[in-house]
């Protein structure tokens, strides 16, 4: 899918963007996999949050939704990471998402207009993923179905490899 050349100031506003993100309102169906558990979800205004906000919300899961800046991929996940190794005695799992290209309002927000046009071109699967295709992998980090996953960086990146 290729953008229309755009350009806003920074942080981005969704509303603005030309598409319009798909965060699930409309895409998004749940079946009940978090019913009973809670969740705080960074940034859940806009983009990869506000796609998890609503999944962990149909899937049944009580929301708070907070800012937090994150600006260091790597030392999130070096610290889910140690958080892994650190809670896991307590039967809490800890696990990190890597997302790859994602057409959230940081990209028009930026990146000059031009290279708004081809954003996601340059992956295998050839194109920017939408929010709503982040959301399932973070419903089932936080499902009984992962039971047995903690100490994991999940990539979701259209096929470009994480290194």
């Amino acid at each position: 899918m290729s953008f229309a050349a755009q350009q806003q100031e920074v942080p981005g506003v969704q509303a603005r963007m030309d598409p319009v993100p798909d965060c699930g309102e409309k895409s998004y169906r749940g079946s009940g996999k978090l019913t009973g558990k809670r969740a705080i979800i960074t940034g859940g205004d806009s983009g990869i949050g506000r796609a998890v906000a609503i999944a962990f919300a149909r899937e049944g899961a009580d929301v708070l939704i907070s800012y937090l800046n994150e600006d260091d991929d790597a030392a999130i996940a070096n610290f889910s990471a140690s958080l892994a190794q650190l809670l896991g005695d307590k039967g809490i799992r800890v696990n990190s998402v890597a997302p790859g290209p994602i057409w959230t309002p940081l990209i028009p927000s930026t990146m000059p207009p031009q290279s708004v046009e081809s954003f996601g071109d340059n992956v295998p699967l050839g194109r920017a993923g939408q929010p709503a295709e982040l959301a399932p992998i973070y419903v089932l980090l936080a499902s009984d179905d992962a039971s047995y996953i903690s100490g994991a960086r999940v990539a979701v990146t259209g096929g470009r490899p994480i290194l």
